[in-house]
């Protein structure tokens, strides 16, 4: 069985027409549109084959569980086959529904039961708090596979954000000939399939607008020609070279700042030994989102998070206190299972890349580099033109590390914020399973809130990998370790920007940067005269050129589309002034610039990055 538990505002749902042949009887009361306030806990259940009434007591206990974290009196049960293709009968999620709902009425819980077997139109709005988005697994399919019965605790996933969704969606049936039939046919039927065939089947990923707003990551995307995505890699970006450009200047952007921050920057596996996780503790805390494989007989994991490379790096050599702060930077690829049906273009993925550091250092040195690291923050974010909130995240129920030691990371942390006047709120429980961490929380163009910096700070795993410098008289003591990201996601960061923004990126960051059109043939020549001047005085510009058949206001509209900052029209009056007709950044008006002008103004704009 297969669960996503949302804390909501409201829902409201109504049954649209029959999605099986024998649906369940509804009385005229519930074929009308319902509409559940009163902060419900609204639960989306797929029951799968294997799943019985025993599995009923699992479901209750876990809607139990966190319905008394969130405090949630009102429960909504709705069937939702899209979290799985192996669905059980019908007749056994229904049962598994009703006896659920007379278990939770026995509970004094108010509870709501949405239509079995109907398609559905549906509306939301999930809270912002970190429990507010939850999927669980269990049952016989988790049982087969030794799951664990830990949570899966989407909002504490770095890609996630405590942003108050609203959504609409049209459901499909519970339990229909499609879904029952996505498997392929009968089983053990073997098929010779070639290799056109099996191309076909790869289905390309289709961009449902509809449902979007025109500034959505996902169009601007598509229409930019950044990115993608497949069935053959669920929740994993495949990236065009146009969105690859972003990404690869973005990290430059952070591996410049690095450098001036005396950061020394390291790369470590993607798949290490689950022995490694047991002992960081991630295996405990966070084993139902890890990738899990095998190799001569051990077990191995893709790492979900990067710091237990940067452990085994600092272990390698005997360190000396001269040598500390030492600051480790890495840009490490990680994996993180996710239920496909909350993957959400580059804001939810399954792999993505983390801008992370670990900076180890003495107690002492604690204040200066949390100091130092918020001030990193700051210059980043100014120069993308946003603003930001600030929380302190204290110690969750599930953590490692004695309470003197969560006593003692907290203090220092708030020490810090106090001491740097720096607004901040508290955020009880939601700090890392290691450490105490402070977040900062972006502020769009939209007037959405995300959280992307991270600065955490960790006594427990150095102690736990036995990490150890020397100090001026020789004698051997344990480093602290402060975790931070900036991005956060590079992936997710890239969405917010391109929302943030329009798709109008900075100049420096423009995939394309200028496009030279000519108005008609006889312009070409200037053109490529233009071209090679402004190459000559930056080499590295990413400036192309449209010479097509098309009428200049086609080409204007192309490059619009693509959000090129520059857009150069060349024609017979530009060629006899030795000048270019500039239209900047989607302004409708031309402006008329000497070729050497254009340069400097340009080469400034990228260098200081506006």
């Amino acid at each position: 069985m297969k669960i996503i538990l949302l804390h909501c505002d409201f829902i409201k749902f109504k049954p649209l027409k029959k999605a099986l042949k024998n649906p369940e009887e509804l009385s005229a009361e519930r074929l009308k549109e319902i509409n559940v306030t009163g902060d419900p806990l609204v639960v989306l259940i797929s029951v799968e084959k294997g799943d019985d009434k025993k599995d009923v007591l699992e479901l209750v206990k876990n809607i139990e569980d966190v319905a008394g974290q969130v405090k949630a009196k009102n429960i909504v049960l709705y069937p939702y086959a899209h979290l799985s293709s192996n669905l059980s009968s019908p007749d056994t999620a229904i049962e598994v529904l009703i006896e659920a709902e007379k278990e939770l009425i026995k509970m004094k819980y108010k509870v709501v039961r949405a239509p079995f077997g109907y398609y559905k139109e549906f509306e939301l709005k999930v809270k912002g708090h970190p429990l507010s988005e939850l999927s669980r697994s269990f049952g016989v399919s988790v049982r087969d596979f030794e799951s664990s019965s830990i949570p899966r605790q989407l909002a504490t996933s770095p890609t996630s954000h405590s942003l108050p969704l609203t959504t609409k969606s049209l459901a499909h049936p519970e339990d229909s000939e499609l879904m029952r039939n996505r498997s392929g046919g009968k089983q053990n039927e073997e098929k010779i399939i070639d290799h056109i065939t099996l191309l076909k089947s790869i289905s390309k990923s289709v961009l449902d607008r509809s449902k979007l707003k025109d500034n959505d990551h996902r169009i601007l995307g598509a229409e930019m020609d950044l990115f993608s995505f497949s069935e053959v890699a669920p929740g994993m970006v495949f990236w065009h070279n146009n969105g690859l450009i972003i990404y690869n200047e973005l990290i430059a952007f952070s591996r410049e700042i690095l450098r001036k921050n005396n950061y020394k920057e390291i790369k470590t596996p993607e798949i290490l030994d689950k022995k490694l996780w047991l002992i960081s503790g991630h295996w405990d805390k966070y084993r139902e989102n890890i990738f899990l494989s095998e190799y001569e007989d051990r077990a191995f994991a893709s790492r979900p998070m990067n710091c237990p490379g940067g452990l085994i790096v600092y272990r390698n050599q005997p360190k000396s206190y001269k040598e500390l702060p030492l600051r480790v930077a890495e840009f490490g690829i990680v994996h993180r299972q996710e239920l496909s049906g909350v993957l959400a273009g580059l804001f939810r993925v399954i792999e993505f890349t983390q801008d992370d550091a670990h900076i180890f250092c003495t107690e002492e040195q604690i204040e200066g580099e949390v100091s130092n690291v918020i001030k990193l923050m700051e210059q980043v974010y100014s120069t993308f033109g946003f603003s930001y909130a600030v929380e302190l995240s204290t110690r969750p129920e599930k953590r490692i590390g004695s309470d003197a030691i969560w006593d003692k990371a907290e203090n220092a942390l708030e020490k810090v914020l106090t001491k740097n006047k720096i607004k901040f709120k508290l955020n009880k429980g939601d700090g890392a399973f290691y450490g105490p961490k402070i977040d900062f929380h972006l502020k769009d163009s939209l007037g959405r809130t995300w959280q992307c910096g991270t600065i955490q700070l960790d006594f427990s795993m150095p102690e736990r990998f036995e990490l150890e410098y020397s100090d001026n008289e020789n004698k051997h003591k344990r480093p602290v370790m402060i975790h931070r990201a900036v991005y956060g996601s590079v992936e997710r960061f890239i969405g917010i920007l391109l929302e943030h923004s329009n798709g109008r990126l900075p100049m420096w960051l423009a995939p394309k940067q200028v496009r030279v059109l000519s108005f008609t043939d006889r312009s070409e020549k200037y053109g490529e005269k233009v071209i090679e001047k402004i190459m000559k005085e930056i080499p590295t510009l990413r400036i192309d050129k449209d010479y097509s058949q098309s009428t200049i206001q086609s080409k204007v509209k192309e490059a619009e589309i693509l959000k090129v900052p520059y857009i150069v029209t060349v024609g017979d009056r530009e060629e006899k002034d030795e000048t270019l007709a500039v239209r900047i950044r989607g302004d409708g008006k031309l402006k008329t610039m000497k070729v050497d002008e254009f340069v400097k103004m340009i080469k400034k704009e990228i260098e200081e990055r506006k």
